[in-house]
């Protein structure tokens, strides 16, 4: 079938490339604006630092649950009406934290506000309905290198707002760019999905076809598990920050940039080389990227010469190998069953944010007192590892197969 090319704001044709950076952009702006903010959450409401992160970890969770139903939905609805959907329950959840009187109801909201993770799951989705498989790739790193500058400057300007405005000035700005977003998105949202007549739950019945696929199970595990260090990241960073090396809302803000510079510069990568190399190749490359800087980091912590510059710096080359590696996996998740290409980006959404999710909450915990970074510089390493004996096990998987 021969598409329409794109034209901007055009919505009979396919989105333009910076209406799919914008889509999942917000997504990640949601994520971690605030996380400067959380300890200034936590003195608002009267709680516990702990209690103020589980809105990152509620928020992951729900995400992950969430996105074994997007694929399927987008699949047998459209990719058009399900994302407009998602990001009007966005802006009313974003208002309701705004408004919320307890941090019961400010947590009931944050994990509303999951929806918004919809943008990010076909934004993919729609990368792979548009190109085949190896341009697909090269493509989803150009969406994502556009998505991972927000990384880099969300977390600061959060810390700024934070400390000008107080913390709710966060999520004012969440409720103004999602209102201008959702606007693209009508305009220039066209729809990529060739629909089928089936129900939601046979597209969920699909499952079993992924979950039974040597390759899925290796790109997923491989893409959680990178992922995985970030997420990590996120639950502990701000306890390592505030409590082990004093910094200001503003100065975790600015060193939180670190992984998002990282994460653009593999994005870069592998847009330029995924077609050269092929998606593979660039999963166990990124995969070996990610393990060498959490090593020199836990020599650094356990030798005693940890510093913010040798923490935050080596998260930037941890950004750089998840950013090479991290396009081409889920490319290929997507691409085991190309009928299912809906289902399998959502499937191997929710293992990912879902692992992310409990990395996220056991970051938070193994930190206990906060009076060291290295508990959490193990579990980073840990994860790294795993991605990397994943790809692998996908390397050998394809040499059986003759792929």
């Amino acid at each position: 079938m021969t598409r329409a090319a794109p034209q901007f704001l055009n919505r009979r044709t396919p989105p333009h490339l910076i209406t799919l950076i914008l889509m999942a952009a917000l997504s990640a702006m949601t994520m971690n604006i605030f996380l400067p903010s959380l300890p200034a959450i936590a003195a608002w409401y009267g709680t516990s630092y702990g209690t103020a992160q589980l809105s990152v970890s509620l928020y992951l969770g729900l995400s992950g649950a969430l996105q074994l139903f997007i694929g399927p939905l987008a699949d047998r609805y459209g990719r058009r009406p399900v994302t407009l959907v998602a990001c009007v329950i966005f802006l009313l959840a974003t208002l309701g934290i705004l408004f919320a009187p307890t941090i019961e109801v400010f947590l009931f909201f944050r994990m509303v506000q999951a929806a918004v993770a919809t943008g990010m799951v076909l934004s993919r989705a729609i990368v792979r309905d548009m190109v085949p498989e190896a341009e697909a790739a090269s493509m989803i790193g150009w969406v994502t290198m556009g998505m991972s500058l927000v990384p880099m400057f969300a977390p600061a300007i959060g810390g700024w707002l934070d400390q000008l405005l107080g913390w709710q000035a966060n999520f004012v700005l969440l409720l103004v760019l999602g209102a201008l977003i959702t606007a693209m998105l009508w305009a220039d949202l066209g729809e990529t999905s060739v629909r089928r007549p089936t129900s939601l739950m046979e597209q969920v019945r699909s499952y079993p076809t992924l979950l039974t696929s040597w390759r899925f199970w290796g790109y997923a595990i491989s893409a959680s598990a990178g992922s995985g260090t970030f997420f990590s990241f996120l639950g502990g960073a701000p306890a390592v920050g505030t409590q082990v090396f004093g910094m200001s809302p503003a100065e975790l803000g600015l060193y939180f940039a670190a992984p998002g510079i990282g994460y653009m510069a593999g994005n870069y990568l592998s847009a330029r080389l995924a077609m050269r190399l092929g998606i593979m190749r660039m999963v166990v490359y990124g995969t070996v990227v990610l393990c060498i800087p959490l090593a020199v980091m836990l020599f650094l912590a356990l030798s005693g010469q940890l510093t913010p510059l040798g923490f935050f710096g080596m998260m930037s080359l941890v950004g750089l190998g998840n950013g090479m590696s991290l396009p081409s996996a889920n490319a290929g998740m997507m691409s085991v069953r190309p009928d299912l290409v809906g289902s399998a980006s959502g499937l191997g959404g929710a293992l990912m944010i879902g692992g992310g999710a409990a990395l996220s909450a056991l970051a938070a915990v193994v930190m206990g007192d906060g009076t060291s970074a290295l508990p959490l510089i193990v579990l980073m390493w840990a994860s790294a590892m795993v991605a990397l004996a994943a790809a692998l096990v996908v390397v050998a998987r394809n040499r059986k197969l003759g792929l």
